[in-house]
């Protein structure tokens, strides 16, 4: 039909491609083509073998096959010698899925001495699986801090999932005239860690004003839950009283330290604990106490953003954060700068969820 050169390019495209001759049977079909389809749709036939189309009765007589933009787009083709375009929405079934395609059909004449016709397809493709997902990334967004205060302090915050939805819960908010800031990391990627981090949304007691009685909490609720063991959570937390210039905090398994920057530079702040889990036998964790000035900043951030890689495979690191907040003035100069350095960086390529939070103290 056409050269193994060609072939290799047409399986290789994005869009689906079908091939035809004038008796309208489809002579070839690339991968994205036959993608689009059921699993039983065939690599080539009739049309209606090709889309695994359920009418009866031969392909292009049935009533249903007027309104067939394949079947329209391809007869114009061959009736005018010229491309004719058609657009097409309908449904097709996967094994676990209904998927509703919309998408424009393309026919138009590539070889008139073997009377061979070139079909496209591109557009959209609407599936149940995805609508959910746009569903829970819009849940998941309305989850996300709503405003730049709390408890009259400062706060910018940068969440990046690398996927619709993200497993990374950034939390601030005020209790009893505190500022608290939580950052929470689940275990997996996309729906799976959507669905933990929702969780933990719920679980976490806003109400409680100690860390680590609030981290014991969700401790004891995600047991409840049974998970199986690959399941995870770490937490930082922490809570910030200007009265009297201190602040608390407390950690979940977080391997990424707490950042406050200070006139003595910066301070690296962790506490070995055990991750929310079912790994452990009734876990502690701790809640200690720091002093701050006015002028200090204050960082929480996920190892997405110290473990974010760049095309030779060398990751970000704790030490390039502590640079760029070497340099920031407050902690929106801060956000600014990070996601500059991080982008650049990486490409704007995340394989990890990216959230960071900073308080101007």
């Amino acid at each position: 039909m056409f050269g193994k050169g060609y072939r290799k390019i047409l399986d290789a495209i994005p869009e689906g491609v079908f091939v035809f001759d004038e008796k309208m049977r489809v002579v070839y079909t690339n991968p994205s083509f036959r993608r689009s389809f059921s699993e039983q749709a065939k690599p080539k036939g009739s049309l209606k073998e090709v889309l695994a189309c359920t009418q009866t009765g031969v392909c292009g007589e049935g009533e249903g096959c007027k309104y067939c933009a394949f079947f329209k787009a391809m007869q114009g083709t061959l009736e005018s010698n010229r491309e004719q375009t058609e657009r097409i929405r309908r449904k097709v079934q996967h094994a676990d899925r209904t998927d509703v395609l919309s998408v424009r059909v393309r026919a138009l004449p590539v070889d008139d001495k073997r009377k061979l016709f070139l079909g496209l397809t591109d557009g959209t493709w609407e599936t149940d699986k995805e609508r959910d997902m746009l569903s829970a990334k819009q849940m998941q967004q309305r989850l996300l801090p709503a405003g730049k205060t709390a408890a009259g302090v400062s706060y910018e915050y940068m969440y990046l999932p690398c996927l619709e939805v993200g497993g990374d819960i950034p939390d601030v908010y005020e209790l009893d005239g505190k500022a608290y800031g939580v950052l929470a990391d689940v275990s997996g990627k996309g729906v799976s860690a959507g669905m933990l981090s929702a969780f933990v949304k719920a679980a976490f007691d806003r109400k409680q004003p100690s860390l680590s009685k609030a981290l014991q909490g969700l401790s004891e609720k995600f047991v409840e839950l049974n998970p199986d063991e690959r399941s995870y959570i770490t937490v930082a937390a922490v809570s910030i009283d200007k009265k009297s210039g201190n602040f608390a905090y407390s950690f979940a398994g977080h391997n990424v330290p707490i950042l406050l920057k200070n006139k003595e530079g910066i301070h690296e702040i962790e506490t070995p604990s055990s991750p929310i889990s079912n790994w452990f036998d009734s876990p502690a964790y701790e809640e200690k106490t720091l002093p701050y000035e006015k002028g200090d900043l204050l960082v929480l951030l996920t190892d997405g953003v110290t473990e974010c890689k760049n095309a030779r495979r060398e990751e970000f690191g704790i030490e390039r954060v502590e640079n760029v907040l070497m340099q920031s003035y407050n902690a929106q100069d801060f956000m600014g700068k990070l996601r500059a350095a991080l982008s650049v960086f990486c490409g704007g390529k995340f394989t990890d969820d990216v959230t960071v939070i900073a308080f101007d103290l």
